[in-house]
């Protein structure tokens, strides 16, 4: 019996939503509402491209060269993104999940981080994918099940489409006011206000052929205590939006795509990715958390079709 390429799916559903989670790196490989893909994930006989569905732990993003220092103590990582030089979206994007409870509408999987190179500590993870009348709700959880404090980031890397051509054809809202300027490795470099930039998205507007590859913070919550970021195309009328508990998910990336291979550049969808830190968060600290001996990290992100 062959066995494909994402390992073992696990399908969910509640009334029109339809949501399929993937053994491999536990991620969210395709989520269809009303018979309509929300994301562009992939085909059950491929696995996870450029980060489709994908879980960011112990970090999002990247870390320069690398290389961390944590408690005094220097860690080297494998380079993951070796043309840049970085380590880059964490330790369990290809790592193996298991179930451990299931209902028609809900699924939560578990994998655990031990000891390896570059990282010296014991985490147990999981991550709750719950169907609703109004969308899906995932739900990520570390827990510190070792004897020292440990660093810790999360994020995710769902693609959202709106049932576009071209990204050209979205209208992009993303309610941040500042946005993590890069060098050409895609490493910080320091933070600048998005007013009066193509960076700001303030007010939704069409995205053209602006290219954007782009850590945004300082994001207005609603009165719920959510940011949102919404996607709407004003032919299809569909519009989705990805939304994040503000108080934990103080940094959000936008990908449009242009450096993919060209057979799926600015069309397979606008990766919107909830982060806990921003990019080299090991090395700079800004919004790193420290896990101490049996804390955990919890908190809610989610997709609403519309």
């Amino acid at each position: 019996m062959s066995v494909l390429p994402s390992g073992e799916q696990w399908t969910i559903r509640h009334g029109d939503h339809e949501a399929v989670v993937v053994e491999v790196g536990g991620g969210l490989r395709t989520y269809v509402f009303r018979g309509q893909h929300v994301l562009t994930g992939y085909p059950p006989g491929a696995r996870s491209s450029a980060g489709r569905g994908q879980l960011l732990m112990p970090w999002p993003n990247r870390i320069r060269d690398g290389r961390y220092t944590f408690a005094g103590q220097g860690h080297r990582l494998a380079l993951t993104e070796p043309e840049r030089g970085n380590a880059i979206h964490g330790l369990v994007a290809w790592a193996i999940w298991s179930v451990l409870e299931q209902a028609e509408d809900t699924v939560t999987l578990g994998c655990r981080i031990r000891p390896q190179q570059g990282w010296e500590w014991s985490l147990d993870l999981s991550v709750t994918y719950a169907l609703t009348a109004s969308g899906l709700i995932v739900t990520p959880r570390a827990r510190n099940v070792g004897t020292s404090a440990a660093p810790f980031g999360f994020g995710a890397h769902p693609y959202l489409s709106v049932g576009e051509d071209r990204v050209d054809e979205v209208e992009l809202g993303v309610p941040a006011a500042a946005l993590v300027e890069v060098d050409e490795r895609l490493l910080p470099v320091g933070l600048a206000a998005v007013s009066g930039t193509d960076m700001d998205f303030r007010q939704p507007r069409l995205l053209g052929g602006l290219a954007v590859d782009t850590t945004f913070t300082d994001a207005v919550a609603d009165a719920d205590g959510c940011w949102r970021v919404t996607l709407a195309h004003p032919h299809t009328g569909r519009v989705v939006t990805l939304w994040a508990d503000a108080s934990a998910y103080q940094w959000l990336q936008v990908f449009t795509g242009d450096s993919l291979p060209l057979a799926s550049r600015r069309t397979s969808g606008i990766a919107v990715e909830p982060m806990t830190c921003p990019p080299d968060a090991f090395n700079s600290g800004d919004d790193l958390l420290v896990l101490e001996p049996g804390q955990e990290f919890a908190a809610p992100w989610g997709i609403t079709p519309g």
